[in-house]
């Protein structure tokens, strides 16, 4: 039996409100296991950090000594309100794989069985890639971003004392990028299904994408030296050439 517009809004309503607890209960999860929260946020910051270890395993890069950073708060409620932010997102990344399985529940009988399939496959590669872009924010280029410009001084008198929020700004939206750029070969294939990018145009353009890239991969992560310039482009670049895959299917 054919369910009525009320029955869909119905459900719906149910979904949502599942898909509400389950941030909230995630959320207060991660509120309440806040030493353990702002280790991981602030590891990167510290100078045993495993990026930093493996950076001075190799003397012939520059840059592997340890540095210290200290931190201020300049604002009476910032550190509780940063405290909500974090844990509100970090539960939000929690209970992820549960809010994407019930909006597909919900979708999934309007769906042909091909159609089925090739929305778990975009769902599941979606995800991975974010979380890819995510991971690699958080080990190699937010730590490289933040060693250059924690420690970079205009002048010996001016000490840097980095504020709360502008170091989990900076991690948030540098995560929050990366997680997108990770989006590439997804957003391709989703432009040639539609016939609006071809894998021809793609590969003509290769070169002229290597220094686009390049140039992005520069402004990210601002430190001047080669070897994190190769860090970040490199995975840009791969990212590169499987959206020209992807295109052609």
């Amino acid at each position: 039996m054919a369910k009525s517009f009320w029955d869909h809004l119905d459900e719906l309503r149910s979904v949502l409100i599942r898909c509400v607890v389950a941030w909230a209960v995630c959320a207060v999860a991660a509120f309440c296991f806040r030493d353990t929260l702002f280790a991981v946020l602030f590891a990167p910051s510290h100078p045993d950090f495993i990026t930093y270890r493996l950076l001075r395993a190799l003397p012939c890069v520059e840059g592997g000594e340890e540095v210290s950073v200290s931190f201020i708060n300049t604002q009476l409620a910032a550190q509780f309100t940063v405290h909500m932010q974090m844990a509100a997102l970090v539960g939000l990344l929690l209970a992820f794989p549960f809010l994407i399985g019930q909006l597909y529940a919900f979708t999934a009988p309007a769906l042909y069985r091909n159609e089925k399939r090739a929305a778990k496959r975009i769902i599941t590669f979606g995800s991975l890639m974010f979380f890819c872009g995510i991971a690699l924010n958080y080990f190699i280029i937010f730590p490289f971003a933040f060693r250059f410009l924690a420690t970079y001084q205009v002048q010996p008198e001016v000490v840097n004392q980095i504020a709360l929020d502008s170091y989990i700004f900076t991690l948030v939206m540098l995560s929050l990028m990366m997680g997108i750029l990770f989006e590439m070969p997804l957003v391709a294939w989703a432009l040639a299904k539609a016939g609006l990018l071809e894998a021809d145009w793609l590969r003509r353009y290769r070169r002229h994408a290597l220094v686009a890239l390049m140039i992005l991969a520069a402004v990210i992560t601002p430190t001047g030296d080669a070897f994190t310039l190769l860090l970040v482009t490199l995975p840009l670049y791969i990212l590169y050439e499987i959206s020209i895959r992807l295109a052609r299917q």
